[in-house]
């Protein structure tokens, strides 16, 4: 397994190490133990590619001194990071137009959702350093965390040869998605139903199986499992973003504390209506199996 992880490090690009992890095959003579470990690893280090423009993004995030560089504030060197990653991912092909198109459709979205919760009124968190790039209170860097997310869910698509099968009718996959992203708005003032639409997408997703392929045969898990797990992920990047002072909570001024565990439930509901619009990318539908 090592050896061949090395010999892949050795290709000219990443498009040639994608080629080579997207067409592996299985060794004649592995089974039981030996073949579950190099699924294992191959799984991780699939996981570790899709994650490439998060991974990158937020190694700026987590080594960008606070003070800035050269005068220049962190917040806006951090947009200059992002939108460096983005331009050569698109201009490597390691990304196209029209994944491009969603990834920015992401920016829109999270851009929205961070401008009304760091409003003056609602004040769920806040973004206290100064930046050039700062549109009503939010630096406008903050919209690639939100795009690193679809970025992921495209390039592990692509990479573990993902499926879905039963997936629900788009118009009810839609509709959820629409009424879990107006709840991060509405809850301020109706109050919260996020557990009332959690329980619509367990009913919604029940049947909904994720089929991937670590190595050379495909796996299955529950789509929701997926959706917990990745939400779980993105839940512990957020509390080393607090710890890094990138944005800070109310309970956070005097000291970091952990961010709050319901917060996992609020990225899992999120990831439902990303994977929602990621689905309607052409060469992702064509994936999807649902059910007449």
């Amino acid at each position: 397994m090592l050896p061949a992880f090395l010999a892949s490090l050795r290709l000219p690009n990443l498009q040639a190490l994608d080629d080579h992890l997207i067409h592996l095959a299985g060794q004649p003579g592995w089974t039981g133990l030996r073949r579950s470990a190099a699924e294992f690893w191959y799984f991780g280090l699939k996981e570790a590619r899709a994650c490439l423009f998060a991974g990158l993004f937020f190694c700026a995030v987590f080594t960008m001194p606070r003070g800035g560089i050269l005068g220049l504030p962190r917040y806006d060197l951090l947009l200059l990071v992002a939108l460096a990653i983005q331009g050569w991912m698109v201009a490597s092909r390691l990304e196209t137009f029209d994944e491009l198109k969603a990834i920015t459709l992401f920016h829109g979205i999270g851009f929205a959702l961070e401008a009304f919760k760091t409003s003056p009124g609602i004040h769920a968190w806040a973004y206290q350093d100064f930046a050039y790039t700062k549109v009503l209170g939010v630096p406008l860097f903050s919209g690639f965390m939100y795009a690193a997310i679809g970025s992921y869910l495209i390039q592990a698509w692509r990479l573990l040869h993902v499926r879905v099968i039963h997936h629900p009718p788009y118009w009810m996959a839609w509709t959820l998605a629409t009424l879990i992203y107006a709840n991060f708005f509405t809850h301020h003032f109706l109050g919260d139903i996020r557990w009332y639409l959690a329980a619509c997408a367990l009913g919604l997703y029940a049947r909904s199986t994720v089929v991937f392929r670590p190595l050379d045969r495909d796996r299955r898990m529950p789509l929701l499992v997926a959706f917990v797990l990745i939400g779980f992920f993105i839940w512990l990047a957020e509390n080393l973003s607090t710890f890094f002072r990138i944005w800070t909570y109310p309970n956070q001024l005097g000291a970091w504390s952990r961010v709050h565990v319901g917060k996992w439930s609020s990225w899992s509901l999120l990831i439902i209506m990303t994977f929602t619009i990621v689905a309607n990318l052409k060469h992702i539908k064509e994936r999807i199996h649902v059910p007449e």
